[in-house]
């Protein structure tokens, strides 16, 4: 039976055309995240490690496989936006992970309008369905088993405001399979759209 298994250990070659990992921890939602310097210059980039973890207070976070300029701001400001990546965005938001300046702003570079937020002073994408406002709640650099410090830092939020675009409403329910959102997936270019009919039910067990 482990022989119809393949198996290796991370750290060593897997002797694979492309890492299995991210393949398989997959597809991921995208975190496209807006943030500013204290200059009050936008920056737009989307991170594929990126994820809902608590309900209350409502907490989401992404992970940064380097100390770069969205995480810089974020620490300095506290605050950022996460922005839905539908299909219909998905080559903008593949155009703000250009390797650019610092300083450079990511929203004209994709042709994006910028849409002020509510409750914050980080503006979002106009064009993404959902956007959520958030505060800076933890960034942790990461770790291995035996302690060594990762060139990777997790910056968690608290979300403080959400916009819904109601076209994705219906007797108050989103629905999440209308909205053509673009999941990431495991090579190196390939993503998913999540559909309506691909959807299932299972209700949980008394």
């Amino acid at each position: 039976m482990s022989d119809s298994f393949y198996f290796y250990q991370p750290g060593q070659s897997h002797d694979l055309p492309h890492d299995p990992f991210n393949a398989i921890i997959a597809p991921r939602p995208i975190g496209w995240i807006s943030s500013i310097d204290k200059k009050g210059r936008a920056n737009l980039a989307p991170y594929s490690f990126f994820n809902a973890f608590n309900y209350t207070p409502p907490i989401v976070g992404f992970s940064s496989i380097g100390y770069k300029d969205t995480v810089a701001n974020i620490e300095k400001t506290g605050e950022f936006c996460w922005n839905l990546v539908t299909v219909s965005l998905a080559e903008q938001m593949n155009l703000t992970s250009s390797a650019v300046d610092t300083g450079v702003d990511e929203f004209a570079l994709a042709g994006l309008e910028k849409r002020n937020s509510k409750v914050i002073s980080v503006p979002h994408v106009a064009s993404s369905p959902v956007t959520m406002e958030c505060r800076l709640s933890q960034i942790i650099q990461l770790s291995s088993a035996n302690g060594d410090k990762c060139d990777s830092y997790l910056v968690l939020g608290e979300v403080v405001g959400v916009h819904i675009n109601q076209a994705y409403l219906e007797d108050g329910i989103f629905q999440t399979g209308k909205a053509n959102i673009a999941m990431r997936a495991g090579g190196p270019a390939d993503y998913f759209e999540v559909k309506e009919e691909n959807k299932f039910q299972l209700k949980r067990p008394k």
